[in-house]
């Protein structure tokens, strides 16, 4: 037996990840394109992927990138569509987080606790001051105006700025 070869499976597998990989270079726009470090004729199957506009047409041009991408070293690739990603997500989790966070100590008059648990620097009498005024506005109808500075001050404090 070959155990050291991988099966058909694994070797599909990996052909199809390449696929992707070259896909989502296909995908990339011009600036980040430009940044990545690809032999001349993959680089230039790629470009032409991005003119055309026929379905069957295109799937033949992504497939002959995947194989292009056999003969390249994908880590470096990865990496940098990696580093892309994380630099696009990072803004979105922390506002979630935050909103998250406003949310829950409107809800539960315990949750400041935990958020002095995890940022013991924050500013507790102000943080208090905020949510019992978006408290109040969310009440008597007011304009949020409360509600956004507590979720300043909480981007802030989870940011490791001081709000």
């Amino acid at each position: 037996m070959h155990d050291d070869k991988p099966s058909k499976t694994q070797r599909k597998k990996a052909v199809h990840e390449l696929q992707r990989l070259g896909e989502e270079l296909v995908e990339l726009s011009e600036e980040r394109f430009a940044a990545v470090e690809l032999p001349e004729r993959l680089r230039d199957a790629i470009v032409e992927a991005r003119r055309i506009t026929a379905r069957e047409a295109r799937r033949r041009q992504l497939q002959y990138i995947g194989k292009l991408m056999r003969g390249v070293d994908p880590g470096p690739i990865r990496a940098a569509l990696d580093g892309w990603r994380a630099q696009s997500l990072g803004p979105t989790l922390a506002h979630k987080r935050a909103e998250a966070w406003r949310e829950r100590l409107l809800d539960d008059p315990d949750a400041i606790a935990e958020l002095l648990a995890e940022h013991p620097a924050a500013d507790v009498p102000r943080l208090h001051a905020l949510v019992r005024a978006a408290l109040r506005e969310r009440e008597t109808g007011q304009p949020p105006r409360a509600y956004r500075q507590l979720y300043q001050a909480l981007h802030a404090l989870l940011e490791g700025r001081d709000s």
